[in-house]
């Protein structure tokens, strides 16, 4: 049996359904009930107060009449006549209740008014807006005059007093009808605004999954904080990064738990240092390597932050890019251990002939075997010295001795040392220097670099054209340029022009000699002048590059 408690629940949830939810036969049997229940109160208040009413024919054919369209509110298939067929009930009802105010007047007054019910159903259709009020004002007239009309016996009085109903209906039903009105065009507006959420909710949907799908497809590990650094996007690749960074035995850590280090792999990196938090603080980097995970399962990490602003400029929160250069860095670290290790074995072999040669040297030889001798010396330190300079760049320690220097007196000795290969290659090479310009720079240094770029500026001319070097003082910097009008690079060749062994694809195509490091080691030594060197270049139209230390 179904407890009070139920029914009343079931009762409830039925009734909050919105309306237009509704079955088209429960909906007109509902908009019928109102005046069928009110019929009810009607016949009880008859059989108790006036029974000898209930024995009137009229009455009685009100109350029948009335289970009759109950009745057929439930039995006509509504839903598959044309669609406003219902409000024929409604016009029924007032032929019904002309039958029962006839019947029942002279017991209870004012069983005219039930026609408020079929007026309000008509006005609150919303369908045929002018009928339905004409039908307002008509219908309850007609229910007073017709039964005048037919006993034949009436004054203008008796009609005169019967307008008062028609005119309060003719006012229910303006007012039902101008609330209907405005009803339905606030339920269209409603549902167009729901019609374009529902369209913004499925671009939304389809937005959010193709995001998905594209961060869980590259190979970058993504993650998306708030201003308050909590996560609101993470991608599959940084889940298994983060799983990777997990201790074995925190099943949540925070970030200060997890294992992030540096670049020797064994220090932990402060919290205040580590991407996320770095990101989390505003801050925006690129390329920030760390290793993630603990002994073997170590990998390397390169790290890029970039911050999201609101509406009104304010930080939001950062996206931050996790890239596994794992491989890179061990490739990286055994060219550098192959570089180290030739550098040693040629080392010990350079020196042996140096030592061999000044033996020769000291015996006082003829000078056509001096000379080659000489020859032999001379290149022999250079082999030397470029081994050491690859030993101290890959170490990070490559070492300068300043002291007062004529700058302009280097760069015309580099230029003249130059000019047999640059008539050799026709290229016409030119210096632009001050009388004299000192510099506190380790000369030797300097010269090599100087070599390095005239040397370069020659040999990337293959078809000849012009070299200058020229030096000027700027800012408190010595600026020194080399320009050629040779085969220039390309933006992407330009930018990796100083890394170790890089060669363009245009030198490589032309077979040009070379390996790469002149440009390396002239950047070490610059840097450890304190200064920088850069380059600009254009495809086929020529290079410069320049590079300025402190004076």
């Amino acid at each position: 049996m179904t407890s009070p408690t139920a029914w009343s629940s079931g009762k409830l949830r039925f009734f909050r359904r919105p309306f237009h939810e509704y079955r088209l036969t429960d909906r007109v049997a509902m908009s019928q009930m109102p005046l069928f229940v009110t019929t009810l109160l009607t016949a009880f208040l008859m059989w108790a107060f006036f029974p000898a009413t209930m024995n009137n024919p009229f009455f009685l054919t009100f109350l029948v009449s009335q289970l009759v369209l109950m009745g057929l509110c439930y039995l006509v298939p509504w839903d598959r006549l044309p669609y406003t067929s219902f409000l024929v009930i409604p016009l029924l009802d007032f032929v019904s209740i002309a039958f029962g105010r006839e019947g029942g007047q002279e017991s209870l007054t004012g069983i005219s008014l039930l026609a408020v019910f079929p007026v309000i159903w008509w006005c609150a259709s919303g369908y045929y807006p002018r009928l339905a009020l004409w039908l307002s004002f008509l219908a309850p007239l007609a229910i007073i005059w017709v039964p005048l009309l037919l006993k034949g016996s009436f004054t203008a009085q008796d009609f005169a007093r019967s307008l008062l109903l028609p005119v309060m209906m003719l006012g229910i039903g303006v007012s039902v009808s101008v609330l209907t009105l405005s009803m339905m065009r606030q339920q269209r507006e409603l549902e167009e605004k729901d019609a374009q959420l529902q369209a913004n909710l499925l671009t939304s949907q389809r937005q959010e999954s193709l995001l998905n799908t594209v961060l869980d497809t590259v190979h970058l590990g993504v993650l998306a904080v708030d201003a308050d650094g909590h996560d609101i996007l993470m991608n599959r690749k940084q889940r298994a990064n983060h799983e990777l960074a997990r201790p074995k035995d925190i099943a949540d850590p925070n970030e200060s738990q997890l294992l992030v280090f540096g670049p020797d792999r064994k220090t932990l990196v402060p919290v205040q240092e580590r991407p996320v938090r770095r990101a989390v603080l505003g801050e925006t980097f690129t390329d920030y390597l760390v290793w993630l995970g603990a002994e073997k399962e170590q990998r390397a990490f390169v790290t890029t932050a970039r911050a999201m602003k609101d509406a009104e400029g304010k930080f939001a929160g950062s996206v931050i890019a996790f890239s596994d250069v794992t491989d890179l860095v061990n490739a990286l670290t055994a060219k550098d251990d192959f570089v180290s290790s030739v550098s040693h074995e040629f080392r010990t072999p350079l020196t042996s002939i140096l030592g061999y040669v000044e033996i020769l040297l000291g015996d006082e030889p003829e000078e056509s075997q001096r000379q080659m001798l000489e020859i032999i010396r001379r290149n022999s330190e250079r082999l030397l010295t470029l081994v050491s300079d690859l030993l101290a760049s890959r170490n990070g320690q490559l070492i300068v001795t300043p002291h007062a220097v004529d700058v302009a007196e280097l760069v015309r000795a580099s230029v003249s040392s130059a000019t047999p290969k640059a008539v050799a290659s026709g290229v016409v090479l030119a210096a632009e220097t001050p009388e004299r310009l000192e510099a506190h720079v380790d000369g030797a240094r300097i010269s090599q670099v100087l070599d390095n770029l005239v040397s370069n500026a020659i040999k990337y001319s293959p078809d000849g054209g012009n070299v200058v070097v020229s030096l000027a003082q700027e800012n408190g910097h010595l600026a020194c340029r080399v320009t050629d009008t040779g085969m220039g690079m390309s933006p992407e060749d330009a930018s990796e022009v100083f890394a170790k062994f890089f060669r363009t694809s245009s030198v490589r195509r032309t077979a040009i000699p070379g390996v790469g490091l002149g440009l390396p080691i002239s950047k070490a030594i610059v840097e450890a002048h304190g200064g920088t060197i850069e380059v600009d270049s254009a495809l086929g139209q020529g290079t410069t590059f320049t590079f300025r230390v402190p004076v």
